[in-house]
């Protein structure tokens, strides 16, 4: 209540620009800091996927044009545009880095969680407002570590984004191992830093600034999800950092964490003046260990935001109440339970020991319990209703697709005996961008779309929001799709040029519509930052509660002024999905709505 009231106190305090809008300790204005930087991340990433898809398709295509824009990365002498395979490597590297930390990992979480968790809880702002502005000026240092190593002699980093040793351990393995992996290193450490005090005000925040009559099991969906994420970030990150110290300490250092003995470097030994080996019985799979212990519980940090916002989405357009709430609440957390007993099932090639590998298999399994709760829930929400496609319905619909398309195929993948042929296929490719990286960015735009009047008081253009989506879905799926057959065909990953092969040479007609398709997919979003932008100038002006839902988001203004409510905080008498009540006088009865005006929870 202390809180409460010191966020009322200095609720209209006048402010200069620069602390208002830039220095800002608004959680609302650090939510849309957070997105734009991840929107301008988003598309440098993607610049770098056209890049990658081009060579794929036409490998030995001369583009003297490209050549002239990136010299370091295309040979000069006869064939002036033709890409060399070390550039091609960092091309993939800084494009996975980008997208699963910079963008996925930050726009649903950092920005949407910052924008909605106050406004949904019911609190005048993040419990700690000045940790909060902190961690944005702490993520921005990072992503502009990240696009500077671009800009370094040797390049950026280009071990995978993985980063796995030795290439990203010994300073000479790769052209991108030496100040490029420094700087992937170091951007790396500022994001986690970034995250882990973001992740520390939200579980705070959820926990004890909630409004009157909110108790957790009447959080909205959303709530959840992101109270979930904060706790696997907090958990998992941990052990990211300590391998990059270890990393930093193997390249500068000449420790052995990760460097195994006698290693050679271009068939050199590796060895001191005395004659002895310079590195002492490290292991590169300790790295693997510590990467995807953060790195499977990271899947679910991009995923878990974006199946809170389908939930809550879902329900607003389809005016039903969720199906099965404390159900969707318990899958969520055995998601999350589970995603950090699984990290194994990355590491099936390794040479684990087939006993452990099957423990990880089942663990893997699992999973897809709670994920189909939720997927029923979802069918059952949209059984015989009254569905409204609006653009952020079409949005959530989509996730559902991918989530299942994308959810299917990593049920070959859990287990040990498919997983060992298909690892290092497209296969994989495909399955974690239909069901991460897809559901995540189509998470990401129906919250977009939905919450936009909260962001800026304007609506998002309705025409321009449904050709994105079907631009979007459609190409989307001609992109990653038919992956899954090149996959099963053998097609590697991480191989600059694949007709190199005489056995890949067949699949290049499907590479390059795959390309093609990929090509309209990044044009296409053009549609989504002139929509984004010209909305939030001079999109039409958004009410209250422009779709009718009933959160407590919904209750104030928009967009809603500092500290959110200009009078008292609305105090909760029921769940956020009360729709279609038959003793209500409409349809929705909002949160803040006393018992007594109609019946329900």
């Amino acid at each position: 209540m202390a809180t409460h009231a010191a966020h009322a106190e200095h609720a209209h305090a006048p402010q200069a620009f620069i602390w208002k809008y830039v220095f800002s300790k608004d959680h609302k204005v650090i939510g849309i800091q957070y997105y734009v930087t991840a929107m301008l991340m988003a598309l440098v990433a993607g610049l770098l996927a056209m890049l990658i898809r081009v060579q794929l398709a036409w490998p030995e295509k001369d583009y003297t044009w490209l050549g002239k824009i990136f010299p370091m990365g295309y040979d000069v002498g006869g064939g002036f545009g033709v890409m060399r395979p070390e550039f091609y490597a960092m091309l993939f590297t800084m494009h996975g880095t980008i997208m699963v930390f910079f963008v996925l990992s930050t726009a649903p979480v950092s920005g949407f969680g910052n924008l909605l968790i106050p406004l949904q809880v019911g609190a005048r702002d993040m419990a700690f407002p000045f940790l909060n502005g902190l961690s944005y000026w702490t993520f921005l240092p990072g992503c502009l570590v990240i696009l500077a190593s671009f800009f370094v002699e040797s390049g950026a980093a280009a071990g995978g984004w993985t980063s796995y040793p030795p290439l990203s351990a010994l300073k000479g393995a790769v052209p991108g191992s030496g100040t490029g992996q420094t700087m992937w290193i170091i951007g790396m450490v500022f994001f986690i830093a970034s995250f882990t005090m973001g992740g520390l005000n939200f579980v705070t925040t959820i926990l004890n600034l909630r409004t009157k009559g909110l108790s957790m099991f009447r959080l909205p969906l959303t709530m959840w999800a992101m109270f979930l994420v904060a706790i696997l970030g907090l958990l998992a990150f941990p052990a990211l950092v300590a391998a990059c110290i270890m990393l930093v300490f193997d390249r500068h250092y000449g420790t052995s964490f990760f460097i195994p003995a006698q290693i050679a470097l271009n068939n050199v030994p590796l060895l001191t003046q005395a004659g002895t080996p310079l590195h002492q019985g490290g292991s590169p799979l300790l790295w693997q260990h510590l990467f995807w212990f953060l790195g499977h519980p990271e899947v679910y940090i991009l995923m878990l935001p974006a199946l809170g916002f389908t939930s809550d989405i879902l329900s607003t357009f389809s005016r039903r109440p969720i199906f099965g709430y404390k159900s969707m609440v318990l899958a969520m957390c055995g998601i999350g339970f589970l995603s950090f007993i699984v990290w194994g099932h990355h590491m099936f090639v390794s040479g684990m020991s087939p006993y452990l590998g099957m423990a990880f298999a089942v663990g893997t399994i699992l999973i897809a319990v709670p994920s189909a709760v939720k997927v029923f829930n979802w069918l059952a929400t949209l059984y015989r209703s009254r569905i409204r496609f609006t653009t952020p319905m079409l949005w959530a619909m989509g996730v559902i697709s991918l989530f299942i398309s994308g959810g299917l195929s990593g049920v070959w993948l859990a287990q040990a005996g498919p997983d060992i042929h298909l690892h290092d296929t497209m296969f994989v490719a495909a399955h974690f961008h239909l069901i991460m990286a897809g559901a995540a960015l189509f998470g990401v735009f129906g919250a977009t779309a939905y919450w936009f009047p909260k962001m800026f008081g304007r609506l998002m253009s309705e025409p321009l929001g449904k050709v994105h989506f079907w631009f979007t879905f459609i190409t989307y799926y001609g992109t990653f799709f038919p992956m899954h057959y090149i996959g099963i065909a053998g097609h590697m990953r991480r191989i600059y040029d694949p007709y190199q092969y005489e056995f890949l040479k067949p699949l290049q007609p499907i590479n390059e519509l795959i390309t093609m398709s990929a090509l309209i997919l990044g044009a296409s979003q053009i549609i989504f930052f002139v929509n984004f932008f010209w909305s939030a100038f001079k999109g039409k002006k958004a009410g209250e509660n422009p779709w009718e839902a009933n959160g407590l988001e919904w209750t104030t203004q928009s967009p809603p002024p500092h500290g959110n409510w200009p009078g008292e905080i609305p105090e909760v008498h029921r769940w956020p999905y009360e729709y279609s009540n038959p003793d209500a006088p409409r349809d929705h009865v909002m949160q803040h709505e006393p018992a007594g005006a109609a019946a329900g929870h």
